[in-house]
């Protein structure tokens, strides 16, 4: 009964963190993207030290993982994580945001830490 208590609890709090749109549309372009924080400043135009905040958060329950590069960090989803195939069910009725990584592509702004 206990584990159950624990694992409800585990199961609210991810589901607290994807409330926000951000990070549901983060988590979106993560499943099939790495993304450096530059590439999510350009996208929801907001500050770098906000998009941090808001992966910061997501990395600490596990569900983002950081691989760097140099002296950049990308961000991908971490599917090993006992919660994706939780979220995993959530993200495949979302719709497609890859159109936003287009979006930078063609303004010549993907990766422009890089």
């Amino acid at each position: 009964m206990l584990q159950t208590v624990i694992e409800m609890e585990k199961a609210a709090a991810v589901l607290k963190l994807l409330g926000d749109k951000t990070r549901l549309t983060m988590v979106k372009l993560l499943d099939r993207n790495d993304c450096c924080v530059c590439e999510f400043v350009e996208i929801f135009v907001m500050s770098q030290p906000s998009v941090s905040q808001h992966l910061r958060k997501l990395r600490d329950v596990g569900l983002v993982k950081e691989q760097r590069s140099g002296q950049w960090i990308f961000y991908s989803i971490n599917k090993e994580n006992p919660y994706y195939c939780f979220i995993e069910q959530i993200i495949k009725q979302l719709p497609d945001q890859d159109y936003k990584l287009k979006e930078l592509e063609e303004k010549g702004t993907r990766i422009t830490c890089c």
